[in-house]
C-alpha cells in the first residue's frame, strides 16, 4: 500500500524530483477504470432489441435500464467528488471500482427487468464515485507542467470509451448473449482494483472541512430532476406532467441548493468560484462540447442504422474513425503541445469550429452514403481532442487543488448535463422537422417505423425515409451551430479571464 499523503504534499510542483516515479502506470490504471465506467453509457443501446426478445421488455422497461444508472450517476456527481475530498480520493476511487464490479455482475445475471434496472441503478453509484475521482487523482499525481497530457490522455480515453460502445456492444452480442455486455466488466474491475490498491497514493484535503449532508441531499435531488426531465422530454413530450413536475422540482432544488451553498462557511461547492470568469467559460464550454458530442453521437446512431440501414456491429465500426483520431492525436500528446503553444483559449475556441464543422460535414455530405460522413468523424474527432482537455483543464486550473474531487464532479455533471440535453435538444429538432415533411398518408406517425407500417407505396416509404433524413440533418445543424457560438463565447471569456490585470501589468513593466 501506498502511504498517504495530503495535497499539499501531493507533486503540484514543476521540479523533477517531486514528480512521482510511477505517475504515468497510474495514469494507466486510472483510464482502465475511467473506460470501464463510460462504456457502461452506450454499450447498453445495441442490447435494446436482445433484451426486449429475451425477457420480453416493455418500451417503459428499456427506458429505466438506460436512464437508472444515468439518473444515479448525474445525480451523485458532485456528493461523490466532496466525499473524495473529505475521506480519500483512493478509498473512494477503490469502493466505487467494488461497486461498480458487483453491479456489474448482478446486472449480467439479472433474471427480471427489475432486477437489471436495480443493478443498473447500483452500477451508478460506484459510477459517480470512479468519474470524480479518476480527474482528482490525476490532478494530485501530475504537476503544471505535465497536467495538459495527462488529461488530455485521461479525456482520450473517455471519448473512447464513449465512442466505442456501440461497438464493443455489437461483437459481444454477436457471439455471446446480453449479460456478456456486463460481466465484461468484471474482471476488468477487479484488475483495476487490485492496481488501485497497489499503486495509487491516497490523498485529501488537509482542511478537513465539515461535511455538507443538506448540501448532498439538495444536489442529489435538484440533479436527478433536471436530468430525467432532459431524458424523458424526447419520448413523453416537454410539455408532459412527467417532464413538467420533474423539471421544476430539479430548478427549485437546485435553487435551494445555490442559497444553502452560500450561507454555509463549509460549502460542498463554493459558488463563488461562478465569479470567476475562466471557471464560467469552462463550464460554458464543457456543456457544449459534451451537448455536441451526446446530441451527434445520438443522430450518427440514427443515420447509420435508420437511413442507411446498417446493423449494430456496422454501425460502430463506422463511428470508430471519431474515437481513433481522439486517441491518436491524445496518445501522441498534439492537443496539449498545441495548447502549450497557442494557449487554451485559441485551442478551444479552434477544438470547437473542427468540432462544428465535422457536424456540418456530416450533414451535407453524409446523407446518402459513408463517404461524406467518414470527412466528417475525422474533423469531430480533431476537434474533440483539441477542445475537451484544454477544457477539462480550465476547469481544473479554476478550482483549489484540495477541492480537485468537486471540480471533477463538476466537471462530470458537465458531461452528463451536455450529454443529456444534446440528445434532448437535437432529438427535439429532429423529430419536428420529421412530422412537418411526412406524406399525408403517415401523418401523425412518431417514429420512423411507424411512418414506413402507415406507408402504402414504395414512393410513400421513400418519402418517409427522406423526411427522416431531413430531420437528421437539421439537428446536426442545430448542433453545428451551437457549438460553434458556445466555442468562441468561451474563447473569449477565457482569454479575458487570462489577460493580466492593470496592477499586474505595471508591476511587470517596473520588473
Amino acid at each position: 500500500m501506498s502511504a498517504p499523503v495530503t495535497d499539499s504534499q501531493t507533486p503540484s510542483a514543476p521540479s523533477g524530483p517531486s514528480r512521482l516515479p510511477t505517475r504515468w502506470l497510474i495514469l494507466g490504471v486510472i483510464c482502465l477504470a475511467q473506460l470501464t465506467v463510460l462504456l457502461d453509457n452506450t454499450v447498453l443501446n445495441v442490447a435494446i432489441p436482445s433484451l426486449t426478445e429475451e425477457m420480453g421488455a416493455a418500451t417503459s422497461d428499456i427506458q429505466w435500464m438506460i436512464s437508472a444508472y444515468s439518473l444515479v450517476q448525474s445525480g451523485l456527481l458532485l456528493t461523490a467528488g466532496n466525499v473524495a475530498d473529505r475521506y480519500g480520493r483512493k478509498k473512494m476511487l477503490a469502493t466505487g471500482l467494488a461497486l461498480f464490479g458487483i453491479g456489474s455482475l448482478a446486472a449480467g445475471l439479472a433474471q427480471s427487468t427489475g432486477q437489471l434496472i436495480a443493478a443498473r441503478a447500483g452500477m451508478g453509484v460506484g459510477g459517480a464515485l470512479l468519474m470524480t475521482t479518476t480527474l482528482a487523482v490525476v490532478v494530485q499525481t501530475f504537476d503544471a507542467d505535465e497536467r495538459p497530457k495527462a488529461i488530455g490522455l485521461w479525456g482520450a480515453v473517455s471519448s473512447l470509451g464513449f465512442a466505442s460502445g456501440p461497438l464493443i456492444g455489437g461483437v459481444l452480442l454477436d457471439h455471446f448473449w446480453w449479460g456478456s455486455i456486463f460481466l465484461i466488466n468484471v474482471p476488468v474491475a477487479v484488475l483495476a482494483l487490485v492496481a488501485v490498491l497497489k499503486l495509487v497514493p491516497e490523498s485529501k484535503n488537509p482542511a478537513g472541512e465539515r461535511p455538507d449532508p443538506l448540501g448532498a441531499v439538495l444536489s442529489t435531488i435538484g440533479m436527478t430532476g433536471a436530468v430525467f426531465a432532459i431524458i424523458s422530454g424526447p419520448e413523453h413530450g416537454w410539455t408532459s406532467a412527467r417532464v413538467l413536475v420533474s423539471g421544476a422540482v430539479g430548478i427549485v432544488v437546485l435553487a435551494l441548493f445555490v442559497l444553502w451553498e452560500l450561507r454555509i462557511p463549509y460549502p460542498m461547492l463554493d459558488m463563488h468560484f461562478f465569479r470567476q470568469e475562466r471557471f464560467v467559460a469552462a463550464v460554458m464550454g464543457g456543456i457544449l462540447v459534451a451537448f455536441g458530442m451526446g446530441g451527434s453521437l445520438f443522430l450518427l446512431t440514427e443515420h447509420l442504422q435508420l437511413v442507411l440501414h446498417y446493423g449494430p456491429l456496422e454501425t460502430g465500426l463506422r463511428m470508430t474513425p471519431l474515437a481513433l483520431m481522439i486517441v491518436v492525436l491524445n496518445l501522441a500528446g498534439v492537443g496539449a503541445r498545441l495548447m502549450a503553444r497557442i494557449g487554451g483559449p485559441l485551442a478551444i475556441a479552434g477544438g470547437m469550429a473542427l468540432l462544428a464543422a465535422g457536424l456540418a460535414v456530416i450533414a451535407l455530405l453524409g446523407t446518402h452514403g459513408y463517404g461524406g460522413m467518414f470527412l466528417g468523424l475525422v474533423l469531430m474527432g480533431v476537434g474533440i481532442a483539441l477542445a475537451a482537455p484544454a477544457m477539462a483543464n480550465a476547469v481544473m486550473s479554476a478550482i483549489p487543488p484540495e477541492k480537485a474531487g468537486v471540480g471533477a464532479g463538476v466537471n462530470g455533471t458537465l458531461q452528463e448535463f451536455g450529454n443529456g440535453l444534446g440528445v434532448a435538444v437535437l432529438g427535439a429538432v429532429l423529430n419536428s422537422r420529421f412530422a412537418a415533411l411526412l406524406p399525408v398518408a403517415a401523418a401523425g406517425a412518431g417514429s420512423l417505423p411507424a411512418a414506413l407500417a402507415k406507408s402504402r407505396t414504395e414512393a410513400e416509404r421513400s418519402a418517409v425515409e427522406d423526411a427522416f433524413a431531413s430531420g437528421v440533418q437539421a439537428g446536426q445543424l442545430v448542433g453545428a451551430a451551437a457549438v460553434l457560438a458556445g466555442g468562441l463565447v468561451a474563447a473569449v471569456l477565457l482569454r479575458r479571464a487570462e489577460r493580466p490585470t492593470t496592477a499586474e501589468e505595471s508591476a511587470q513593466a517596473r520588473a
